[in-house]
């Protein structure tokens, strides 16, 4: 019986001491805030939307222990397509990257070990808000802290399966999110 009680009494504390952690992981931006409206630097160039398509700076501190590597999603839950729109899927970037910059992109500020996914645009790189004209619609900008340092996803997998794979590997994740009407 006491095996048993300091058995659960273990289990216990190392979820309370995960949740703690996972609960000081933060994400933040110069660029976006927390129910903000976003710019039209972050709004998409087409379906009528006349932005600059250009992704925020973000930073994120206090990851997990056990991070090995981070995944950045762009999500827009409002969206009228029965399963949301995904605006950048950024998967296996390296646990000692804490930031992207401005206009991140292969090119320029993104680590070559990090792939981007297809978005809902069908473009692999960053897509900017574009809802319908007169609806308010949610941006979430979220990290995860992977315990993985890579994930193993097929070439052209979709967000569904990023999304599934990111969250089974998740050890906490930090988000923005913002919003936007035209």
């Amino acid at each position: 019986m006491y095996l048993k009680y300091l058995t659960l009494c273990m289990v216990a504390l190392i979820t309370l001491s995960t949740s703690a952690t996972a609960k000081d992981f933060k994400l933040n931006s110069t660029d976006i805030a927390e129910g903000v409206s976003l710019t039209s630097t972050h709004v998409f160039q087409g379906f009528g939307c006349k932005g600059k398509n250009i992704s925020p700076q973000l930073s994120w501190t206090n990851p997990p222990a056990g991070t090995k590597s981070f995944a950045i999603t762009v999500y827009d839950p409002d969206a009228p397509t029965g399963s949301g729109w995904w605006h950048w899927n950024v998967v296996n970037i390296p646990a000692s990257i804490t930031s992207l910059p401005k206009g991140a992109t292969v090119e320029k500020g993104l680590p070559k070990q990090a792939i981007q996914l297809s978005n809902d645009y069908g473009s692999s790189k960053f897509g900017g808000a574009c809802p319908p004209p007169g609806e308010v619609h949610r941006y979430i900008f979220s990290i995860y802290a992977l315990g993985v340092e890579k994930l193993s996803l097929p070439e052209n997998a979709s967000n569904a399966l990023a999304g599934f794979m990111i969250r089974a590997n998740s050890l906490g994740n930090a988000k923005i999110t913002a919003i936007f009407k035209r």
